[in-house]
């Protein structure tokens, strides 16, 4: 990756390459993954989240390797959770191409910092997080759905190669993103006591947070 572009010229090129990506090809993927209708507002929305996303991780981490897997992981976050959001499902057709792109491109970014021993701490990550919310399912079917639990494979993979400390902090901050999330439902009237909101919007942005707040 180039070294010698300022942390500003990579936020702006990030943000606008995040807008294009979110207004057009992310909105078409998330409007073919969705069995219901496609509001238009949600090209909005998949466009600026996107930026916001890419902008943020991009004057995080400027131009290096560790960019890429991230802006990946950004593309997946957007799609899955406009669906999720939609209509509480997290499409395979989404979560495994996710996994396998943040996983191939984690390879050159251990080259990269000469950290090889992190992608045997991602895979462990994977396999930990994917676990704990195996476990959390079994426990309580009701509240989490067996899309978190291979939705958990993804996250646990990134955060597994930033280390325990983001793994832990993005795994707690998850539920803390989600309790907010339905106190307010619950508070707009937006959901019932024995309604449910989906999980996976906060699972990835407690990734994204423990990312920008921990990552190296």
């Amino acid at each position: 990756m180039p070294s010698d572009w300022s942390t500003p010229t990579v936020t702006v090129v990030a943000m606008g390459l995040g807008f294009a990506l979110g207004w057009w090809p992310l909105a078409n993927w998330a409007a073919r993954s969705m069995q219901g209708e496609w509001m238009p507002r949600q090209r909005v929305i998949t466009a600026v989240a996107t930026a916001a996303t890419f902008a943020l991780l991009a004057f995080r981490f400027g131009a290096t390797w560790t960019l890429p897997p991230l802006l990946a992981f950004a593309v997946a976050a957007t799609v899955l959770s406009t669906v999720d959001l939609a209509e509480q499902r997290l499409p395979n057709a989404v979560v495994f191409p996710a996994l396998a792109a943040v996983g191939l491109l984690l390879v050159p970014a251990s080259w990269a910092a000469n950290a090889w021993m992190s992608l045997v701490w991602a895979l462990a990550g994977a396999g930990a997080m994917f676990a704990v919310y195996l476990l959390l399912a079994l426990i309580s079917p009701s509240s989490m759905g067996f899309g978190d639990v291979k939705l958990a494979l993804v996250i646990g993979l990134l955060l597994g190669w930033f280390g325990l400390s983001a793994w832990l902090g993005g795994l707690l901050a998850a539920f803390m993103i989600g309790g907010v999330t339905a106190i307010v439902a619950l508070a707009l009237r937006r959901v019932t006591l024995r309604g449910s909101i989906p999980f996976g919007p906060s699972m990835l942005a407690g990734a994204v947070l423990a990312v920008l707040v921990v990552g190296p």
